[in-house]
């Protein structure tokens, strides 16, 4: 199979999904940048490989009715050589331990390489994981479950949110992002202009409540282009602030210059992110390396 056959084969299974799931709580693409880039590359025939992979969240709720008080959510992301190659899938809930959690995408991994090796099969993974996820909770019930609630509820996540904007100018969303991240106790930065850049860290249930505000409002393009997710034992106050690579969260601009004094030197952005120990983003957001 050629690299556009494959390509081919992920749009179609993109617009499938679109088709089935058509409301944001059920399936969210967090990259439309990496579906743009994907159907270049298939329309045109000179055209480079993608730089992204297709990422996208599908929820759902277990068969079982007991379970129905939470929601399971499948992480996905599509390698370019998929489906030649299995997606990366991961399964998160509130309702699972970390050992359960594991064990969860451990056999996940295992039916997927048995029954759907060359074949797209997202939908096979989310009716496995919809048929199978009550039994993940129920194991949470047996005569260790008080043990097991103890580790749940000191299990936390700690989450660090790179989002990327065409462009932050409007000076109430750029007020929105200040107070929202004092609010629900995030750190960061923010840097406004064309493009426009916002990194949030703290606790996941808070990045995720930021990012569900920030996205309702109305931009050109916005989306997560990285997400760190760290898991904390213990999940004590220290442990959260020894995670953090920023005390605050601050409007950073790096001088401006350009017609409308928008575009920032991305130059110091390379610096300043070096300074926090997260070049590696640089890249990631623009496609080369900082210097």
């Amino acid at each position: 199979m050629t690299n556009r056959e494959e390509a081919e084969i992920q749009i179609s299974e993109l617009d499938l999904l679109s088709s089935m799931f058509p409301y944001e709580e059920e399936f969210t693409v967090t990259d439309q940048l990496a579906v743009a880039e994907l159907k270049h590359f298939v329309e045109n025939e000179s055209a480079e490989m993608p730089s992204s992979k297709i990422q996208f969240i599908l929820n759902l709720k277990p068969e079982d009715s007991n379970a129905s008080m939470g929601k399971f959510s499948m992480v996905c992301a599509l390698p370019f050589k998929y489906p030649s190659v299995l997606p990366e899938i991961t399964v998160r809930s509130p309702l699972l331990s970390r050992s359960q959690q594991a064990q969860l995408n451990s056999d996940l991994k295992t039916y997927l390489m048995q029954n759907c090796s060359g074949e797209p099969c997202v939908l096979s993974a989310r009716e496995w994981v919809k048929d199978q996820a009550a039994a993940y909770i129920d194991r949470e019930l047996s005569p260790s479950s008080v043990t097991s609630n103890a580790v749940r509820s000191e299990d936390v996540i700690f989450t660090r949110l790179w989002i990327y904007s065409h462009h932050i100018y409007n000076k109430q969303k750029r007020k929105n992002i200040i107070e929202w991240s004092k609010e629900l106790s995030l750190s960061g930065f923010c840097m406004p202009g064309k493009p426009g850049v916002v990194c949030v860290e703290g606790l996941q249930s808070s990045c995720e409540e930021f990012w569900s505000r920030i996205r309702r409002l109305t931009w050109k393009r916005i989306l997560i282009r990285h997400r760190e997710d760290i898991s904390l034992e213990g999940g004590c106050l220290a442990e959260i602030q020894k995670q953090r690579k920023f005390s605050t969260l601050e409007e950073k601009c790096f001088d401006a210059h350009g017609a409308r004094g928008n575009h920032m030197d991305l130059g110091q952005l390379y610096q300043f992110l070096e300074e926090k120990g997260c070049a590696d983003i640089f890249q990631m957001y623009f496609g080369v390396e900082g210097h």
